[in-house]
């Protein structure tokens, strides 16, 4: 038995949806989460400034004993995944798109046009299409979308009305239409909240999300260096780097009733 926390980071709320999967797959697993709301969005920013970010995270994550880092933010995973691995040999680090990647390439046919939605990092990086493509290379029809407006509405909970529809289909309907797209991934784990939006505008569409498959990951790492926690009963700690009003909405909009269920409370911190 390993008791130590499991660490979590993502650069702003988008990682929270990745959490009730974990914690009920693993219920006796601790987490240390750190959502870094207070220089959210990541995407648009240089990968330079997203390294300095990441490995400041990182040192206050192993600086809490994690037995595990989660990069639950695409765009780090996409751009720190190997910075972080090497500043801290001693933690098994998992990132966000090899999961997604796996499901991907398992799933979906060579026929399947895949549409990967993305922050700009994330897309200039073309992680997405050299992980599908290394776990099968047969997959060919594979089209990357920066979607910029994205995480900055959904941070400000503009999800559920007209300003987030129009932005949804000033971005993808000719791109849906020119690609003939059947399946979207969505490659940042804030978009999962803006998944029914995206199934009532292109009706019939397939959908991986991103955040559901952390979990599945963590499972198999877990088991596979035998390092599963055993009940403690102890306590998972949740921090942000800046607890707006807009924020503390989103919790209770992203988890519901589960943030009472799975006693999740947020304290501030400035790392």
């Amino acid at each position: 038995m390993d008791n130590r926390p499991i660490g979590f980071f993502d650069s702003g709320i988008g990682g929270l949806t990745s959490i009730p999967h974990l914690m009920k797959q693993l219920p006796d697993e601790r987490i240390i989460f750190f959502g870094d709301t207070a220089r959210t969005p990541y995407g648009s920013k240089s990968p330079d400034t997203i390294r300095q970010f990441t490995l400041q995270i990182g040192n206050f994550l192993a600086r809490q004993n994690v037995k595990m880092i989660v990069i639950a933010c695409n765009t780090v995973s996409a751009t720190c995944l190997d910075d972080l691995r090497k500043a801290f040999p001693e933690i098994p680090v998992i990132g966000v798109i090899s999961p997604t990647a796996r499901v991907v390439a398992r799933d979906c046919s060579p026929q399947d046009r895949i549409g990967i939605l993305a922050t700009k990092v994330t897309v200039r990086s073309g992680a997405y299409e050299k992980k599908i493509r290394e776990k099968n290379p047969e997959m060919e029809h594979l089209y990357s979308k920066a979607c910029p407006a994205f995480v900055p509405l959904i941070e400000e909970g503009i999800i559920d009305n007209k300003i987030m529809n129009l932005t949804i289909k000033y971005y993808l309907d000719d791109f849906m239409k020119d690609n003939d797209i059947n399946t979207l991934v969505l490659g940042c784990t804030h978009y999962p909240l803006i998944k029914d939006n995206l199934q009532r505008i292109y009706p019939g569409i397939n959908i991986v999300n991103s955040s559901k498959e952390v979990a599945t990951a963590v499972h198999i790492e877990l088991e596979k260096r035998n390092m599963f926690a055993g009940p403690n009963g102890g306590e998972n700690f949740f921090y942000a780097s800046d607890l707006s009003e807009n924020f503390v909405n989103m919790i209770q909009l992203i988890l519901g009733k589960e943030q009472d269920e799975l006693n999740i409370r947020f304290k501030n911190l400035d790392i």
